[in-house]
């Protein structure tokens, strides 16, 4: 099937073709008629599998008819959770609409309001925000949303795990009830159910099932190690195996600093981004990363559904997170558009129910490999496939 059967426009065509895209996914293919049909959607859908497009595609076929657009005003509004996602989700915006006369901006906190208000004067046809600063600009009476067309929730799990229900529920009441809403979600949980209850009016419900997004084009292995060896078995693998490069999840952000202090000691250069670091620096390193100049990012959580890196080879999940989900997230990261990646993840003794709940997510067991010379003294059982985590029993 090709993009033309979905009743895009030539100049979409045209942007998508120049983007590399052959042939719409299987989220895009649901998702693209109905929302071109005007109905509400909650939609289930892994990272990976080309969601972003499958909004902003129907959104930009929507808005392209003449239009007199008043000042602080949007037409369609997409809510993030993160600022990484957030730009990310804008620059796909902008390449696929280069053919068309429609705006876009990026809104985010944690940089200087003043080139954000301004533009707004102008008004914007589609607006990518995270809840935070787009709630200042709202009581400060920069922005309007009575002209208000779409709303888009991308990542709403993601925001409710974040604490942005009330921040949501906020923004949601000063928008008119008379709009299409779009709800994107990595899992359909209770919680996000009853958002998409409050959101939505007689939505439907589409879902691209998990095993779309755990591709076998990624080839997932992990290394049981004990803690102290971490830092010395990472570099040793960048050495010995010769990476061209990596994108490395950690925990915590004081653990991120001192990671690249000890790859740095072992001649590796690395950076990291996290909470603490300014938006500018996070904004700079990931250029660097993007370009190639950077072979090897340390990153928190913040990073992990906001990078969208064409030619990701590597995953390391250094720390194993907690949740299962935010592990597809991560290694979702590579093998992506149909090329192959590789996740790696380092398996301490203490992760072993972070380890049962991430195969019984998978519903497989992960590879298990030795190096040698890093043989563990606290060992890691064989994993119980079907552990189910005390939260969900």
């Amino acid at each position: 099937m090709s993009f033309s059967k979905l009743k895009l426009s030539d100049p979409i065509l045209k942007a998508v073709a120049e983007a590399g895209y052959t042939a719409p996914t299987a989220i895009q293919k649901q998702a693209i008629p109905i929302i071109l049909s005007g109905r509400d959607l909650v939609a289930a859908a892994q990272t990976g599998t080309g969601k972003t497009a499958s909004f902003v595609l129907p959104i930009l076929e929507k808005f392209n008819v003449e239009r007199k657009l008043r000042g602080k005003r949007i037409r369609a509004l997409i809510l993030t959770p993160t600022r990484e996602l957030a730009i990310q989700v804008e620059a796909n915006v902008a390449k696929y609409s280069k053919y068309l006369n429609l705006s876009s901006m990026v809104m985010y906190g944690g940089v200087d309001s003043g080139p954000q208000r301004q533009r707004l004067i102008y008004g914007v046809d589609i607006l990518v925000a995270t809840p935070g600063r787009l709630i200042d600009m709202m009581y400060q009476r920069v922005l309007h949303f009575d002209e208000l067309e779409i709303l888009v929730l991308d990542e709403a799990d993601k925001m409710l795990d974040m604490g942005f229900i009330n921040d949501i529920e906020k923004i949601i009441d000063r928008l008119p009830s008379q709009r299409q809403s779009l709800l994107f979600s990595a899992t359909l949980t209770e919680e996000v159910r009853f958002l998409a209850d409050t959101v939505n009016e007689d939505a439907v419900e589409i879902s691209v099932p998990p095993s779309s997004a755990t591709t076998p084009k990624i080839n997932q292995w992990l290394i049981t190690v004990d803690k102290d060896k971490k830092s010395a078995l990472l570099s040793h693998l960048i050495k010995q195996q010769q990476w061209d490069r990596a994108l490395i999840f950690i925990d915590k952000k004081h653990a991120a600093a001192k990671l690249v202090s000890q790859l740095e000691k072992r001649g590796i250069i690395a950076e990291a981004i996290h909470g603490g670091r300014s938006q500018a620096v996070r904004e700079r390193i990931l250029a660097d990363f993007k370009s190639g100049e950077l072979k090897f990012l340390v990153a928190t959580g913040i990073a992990s559904r906001g990078i969208d890196i064409e030619n990701m080879t590597r995953v390391v999940n250094y720390d194993l997170p907690y949740d299962s989900d935010d592990y597809i997230h991560r290694i979702g990261r590579t093998g992506r558009a149909g090329a192959s990646g590789e996740a790696i993840s380092f398996v301490s003794n203490d992760n072993f129910k972070n380890l049962c709940a991430i195969e019984s997510r998978l519903g497989h067991i992960i590879t298990r490999k030795e190096i040698e010379g890093f043989e563990v003294k606290k060992v890691v059982p064989v994993s119980i496939l079907n552990f189910v985590p005390k939260h969900k029993r």
